[in-house]
């Protein structure tokens, strides 16, 4: 959700913050602020509603605003109204404390109440203000100590959050506190940075530390000393972030969703390369032996969004080649609806950024009643990747676009991998076929730039219908599955009513909402189905229903049924969601950009849900 930036260093900190969290306007936000202090001057802090590009104003690009040590936010919205006054950074009556935060802090309210008793007066809306004044409160009542001060709060404060902090006799210092949302810090030199997410320092240093869960960091100039609970210093290792910045760039693309959409090759070989050697796959490096997978008897997997899609379409793929049961749950009703796990059972956890909130407390829940975990994650040193007692990486890259694209293709190709190597493990795939199968894997990123190669045709078909208010996808089986992940793009960045449908259930109720004109999108890349959607489609265009279909080359007769028809190449009907996913990322795409929407930052979207 918001992004948080912070610098120390020789340099002036406000045009790098201002950098930084350009970095981060994919994460969603309504208003924007930042921090600096020159030396031992007072602070100034500038804060904006709507864009970055009204804070930069208020700035001259940052130039306006001298000092050298700064903390810089995005804001979404949660307690308190978009505006000035609520934005962040948020700072102590007599200015001693200055922080930003994301997150939420649950029982803020209490806290707030308590401190008005102290004496305490508040001005905005926020839950942050709140953190700030209670730091404020121990720091002033416990010997002006802040990491002690950063200690005492974080036992008093329920819920979740990461915390940038600047105290008013620490100058050069900037405080960090960390519980359940993403933070990392980075060094070069005598500089060192701070933020929610890596793009945000790229262009500075690829070096970061990743502060735990309940721990506190000091950073000074060039230097980071960490913190556990109990106020003792530990020790940490640099991770080196492989991604460059020009590959969070837009790279010549209008929008990042379009350049993501050219990356799935790309995301594919590399994810596939990773684990694939000389024809066989190895998961020497994620840590699963064959005599562990032939041990485990169910699979349950847990996701959010377009990885819930992923795990979708994984279900089909790993019971029929692996024949091992596979449940799908969303990891928001995980844990609440108490589920019966097999203690020799694998919990796979699927997450782009690795932070996602609901999906890391299905994992902890897991991992509390002894259930081995395996985490598919696209990010390095993330809380899933870092809890998870096993974990898959993919290599997508930075994805910048909150409608994810090559990270949902890469999540595929992980879980084509664990089904393939499960099913030839447990003796269900033969070695022929377990070869073959990976060959037609390597073959995907190919069939991709195919597809790409005629995205004309999608652009017209979008204009079309830009105006449409409801769309539609049907399809059975993985074809099912493709349709929900298919509405998902056409909803999210489009702002177009769009469901997916299971072919089956039109007759129960689904088919009274055809009307003259409107568009079903069907699927039909699954040869054994065919001839069944034929018939669904029959059903809906006889009631009115402008038909796309989607399927594979060499059935040409969908054009007896549908309006409109794209092909994809052929492949092993198992991977045929790789392929088929690709004209519905575009048509959503082509469909925003129709309706002259903001593709890469939806509405009231963000890109990673690090809060319930």
């Amino acid at each position: 959700m918001c992004g948080i930036v912070g610098y120390l260093g020789e340099q002036q900190a406000a045009p790098i913050l201002l950098n930084g969290l350009s970095k981060l306007e994919y994460r969603g936000y309504d208003s924007a602020g930042i921090c600096v202090r020159d030396g031992e001057a007072d602070t100034v802090v500038v804060k904006a509603k709507g864009r970055l590009k009204v804070l930069s104003e208020k700035t001259d690009g940052g130039r306006a605003v001298r000092g050298n040590c700064g903390i810089g936010h995005t804001r979404w919205a949660t307690h308190g109204e978009p505006s000035e006054k609520n934005a962040h950074p948020h700072h102590s009556a007599d200015n001693n404390v200055v922080a930003v935060h994301n997150g939420i802090i649950e029982n803020y309210q209490e806290l707030k109440e308590k401190l008005a008793k102290k004496g305490y007066s508040f001005y905005s809306q926020t839950d942050t203000e709140v953190a700030v004044n209670l730091i404020d409160y121990y720091y002033k009542k416990n010997g002006s100590d802040p990491v002690q001060a950063l200690e005492r709060s974080m036992m008093r404060i329920r819920g979740s959050y990461a915390l940038a902090v600047m105290f008013k006799e620490y100058p050069g210092e900037i405080y960090a506190a960390r519980k359940d949302s993403p933070m990392i810090i980075g060094v070069s030199g005598s500089d060192a940075y701070i933020a929610s997410d890596v793009p945000a320092i790229l262009r500075y240093t690829r070096n970061v530390y990743y502060i735990g869960n309940m721990e506190i960091a000091r950073l000074q100039k060039g230097s980071v000393q960490f913190f556990n609970m109990d106020q003792e210093e530990i020790e940490k290792e640099l991770t080196e972030i492989k991604w460059d910045e020009e590959s969070a760039e837009k790279g010549g693309y209008e929008h990042y969703m379009m350049k993501e959409i050219h990356e799935q090759p790309k995301a594919i070989r590399d994810t596939l390369n990773s684990v694939v050697h000389d024809g066989e796959i190895s998961f020497t490096d994620i840590g699963l032996s064959d005599e562990e997978i032939r041990g485990i008897s169910t699979i349950y997997i847990v996701a959010c969004g377009s990885a819930y899609h992923v795990g979708m379409t994984l279900q089909y793929v790993i019971e029929d080649l692996a024949q091992i049961p596979v449940s799908v749950d969303l990891a928001s009703e995980f844990r609440y609806r108490k589920p019966l796990l097999a203690q020799d059972g694998l919990v796979v956890v699927i997450s782009q950024s690795g932070e996602t909130a609901d999906s890391l407390a299905a994992l902890r829940e897991a991992k509390s009643r002894g259930i081995r975990t395996l985490g598919i994650v696209n990010v390095v040193g993330s809380s899933i990747a870092r809890e998870a007692d096993n974990v898959f990486y993919t290599l997508a890259g930075p994805e910048i676009a909150v409608a994810t694209t090559k990270a949902y293709s890469a999540q595929l190709i992980a879980g084509y991998l664990l089904a393939i190597q499960f099913a030839k493990v447990r003796g269900t795939l033969g070695e022929e076929q377990y070869h073959q199968m990976i060959a037609e894997l390597e073959t995907l990123p190919g069939k991709i730039e195919k597809i790409l190669e005629d995205k004309e045709r999608i652009q017209w078909f979008a204009s079309k219908f830009s105006s449409a208010k409801d769309i539609f996808f049907v399809g059975r089986g993985i074809d099912y599955a493709t349709g929900m992940e298919g509405s998902l793009k056409m909803k999210e960045i489009s702002y177009v009513h769009s469901e997916a449908y299971a072919a089956g259930e039109l007759k129960h109720g689904t088919i009274s909402l055809i009307e003259n004109g409107i568009l079903v999108i069907g699927l039909l890349t699954q040869q054994e189905l065919y001839e069944k959607m034929i018939s669904n489609l029959v059903e809906v265009k006889s009631r009115g229903a402008y038909l796309m279909g989607l399927t594979t080359y060499g059935n040409y007769s969908i054009e007896d049924t549908a309006d409109f028809a794209v092909y994809i190449p052929r492949t092993d009907s198992h991977f045929t969601t790789s392929l088929a996913i690709i004209p519905l990322q575009l048509l959503g795409y082509y469909v925003s950009v129709s309706k002259g929407l903001d593709v890469d930052k939806p509405r009231n979207l963000a890109k990673s849900v690090t809060v319930e």
